[in-house]
């Protein structure tokens, strides 16, 4: 298959390059080949690329700059994303857009499944979702795959932060009454080769996030005994971590999708969290 991967120097977009280059003809491109921003370079990029599929991981996530400049936020993930879903409606290209669990308020206890009604309280989640309206409204074969709390080799994560900081600190002070589902950016990234090529799956919105829930804390604690660090985590209520950001204090996302059809759902995030500290740290 023939794949153009936005977003390929992130964290990401690197991944989905590696794995998906065994096998199929993939081009990775990023902000220095053309600014999702721009319509037109965006329309000849994909025409020029001639792909079968996108996988759209370019994204601004800094979810405290969406917050600060919403402008800017809407400009990058929902008219960035409009462009390239334009562009591959005149390309006759399928799409796979990245999207999030911040499309969720949180109010819910159980883990959000596909059948849940999209409440955003923040500027990025609102962003990421206007993206995920423009993928249905301007590409019939397309693929929304939300995700939440990814930490992997490349870029920066909560879980690499965590492990730096400890080298300096005796004890750290970490949220523990947000929860959500930790995500390895490599699992992610083979759970969407196999969406892409297994052609069991129709278009439509999934949830791919590594199984279970944890709050902030607990990952951190739990990152740090992997880690062999002594460095303590100091539990803390969100309102004591200064941020400028509304965040779902519950987004653990369920694969429902994938269990209705008899397909195994991701890994613990556990086990995945103890792949990435003891080997690709």
């Amino acid at each position: 298959m023939k794949l153009l991967v936005t977003g390929a120097a992130g964290m990401l977009g690197t991944e989905v390059c590696e794995v998906t280059a065994r096998g199929h003809d993939v081009r990775g491109v990023d902000i220095a080949d053309f600014d999702i921003c721009d319509l037109a370079a965006t329309q000849e990029a994909v025409l020029g690329a001639g792909p079968e599929m996108v996988v759209h991981c370019a994204a601004w996530t800094d979810v405290d700059g969406c917050e600060r400049d919403p402008r800017l936020a809407f400009a990058q993930n929902a008219r960035g994303t409009w462009n390239v879903a334009a562009a591959c409606a005149q390309a006759g290209s399928a799409l796979l857009y990245i999207s999030t669990d911040f499309v969720f308020d949180g109010e819910k206890r159980d883990p959000y499944t596909e059948f849940d009604q999209p409440n955003p309280l923040s500027a990025y989640g609102a962003s990421k979702l206007a993206g995920e309206v423009a993928v249905r409204s301007l590409v019939p074969r397309h693929y929304i795959v939300r995700t939440a709390w990814l930490f992997g080799r490349h870029g920066r994560s909560f879980v690499r932060t965590i492990l730096e900081a400890a080298k300096k600190k005796d004890e750290l002070r970490v949220v523990a009454d947000q929860f959500g589902s930790p995500t390895y950016a490599r699992d992610l990234a083979k759970a969407i080769l196999e969406l892409i090529v297994s052609g069991l799956l129709a278009p439509g919105t999934y949830h791919l996030a590594n199984t279970g829930a944890c709050s902030w804390a607990e990952l951190a604690a739990e990152a740090l005994r992997l880690a062999g660090s002594k460095t303590r985590v100091a539990p803390i209520p969100a309102s004591e971590w200064p941020s400028p950001t509304p965040r779902p204090a519950y987004s653990a996302l369920r694969s429902r999708w994938l269990e209705l059809q008899g397909l195994p759902a991701l890994r613990p995030w556990q086990e995945a969290l103890a792949d990435f500290v003891r080997t690709d740290l």
